[in-house]
């Protein structure tokens, strides 16, 4: 699976957030730290604080802090808010019930991946993700 742009900005940004829910960070501080483009980043940052999953906070020092509950929201949640995780089969017209019944299965295999990716995505909360990265970075500075 390939999430699009603005699905990992998003994601990269509500985790930056919501590692440290008191902390408030600019824009800019999060395109530096992952090396993304900032006019992309705002317009993702914009549809974060519609859907209420980050503040914005204006004025001197202001910027964005993570508005969301880190145990409860998912994966899918942010994804979801930047695209469908629905494949799109590209079939021909075929001719005949052999064509039409093999199209009607590849259809049932990638419903059924689709299904399965919504709910690993679904099942993996921004604090478990956290946790996780939290201890592989542990574990790598351990290493060396």
């Amino acid at each position: 699976m390939k999430l699009q742009k603005a699905s990992l900005f998003a994601l990269y940004a509500v985790l930056e957030l919501a590692s440290d829910p008191e902390r408030q960070l600019s824009a800019t501080d999060i395109a530096d730290k992952y090396g993304i483009s900032i006019h992309h980043l705002a317009k993702v940052l914009c549809t974060l604080v519609r859907s209420k999953l980050i503040q914005a906070v204006r004025g001197a020092g202001g910027g964005y802090r993570f508005a969301g509950v880190v145990n409860r929201t998912t994966l899918l949640d942010v994804i979801e808010l930047f695209e469908s995780l629905e494949s799109e089969l590209d079939t021909p017209q075929l001719k005949g019930r052999d064509g039409e019944a093999v199209v009607e299965e590849l259809q049932s295999i990638t419903r059924e991946i689709d299904d399965l990716t919504r709910a690993v995505l679904d099942t993996v909360t921004l604090d478990t993700a956290l946790k996780s990265a939290s201890l592989r970075a542990r574990l790598a500075a351990s290493a060396t």
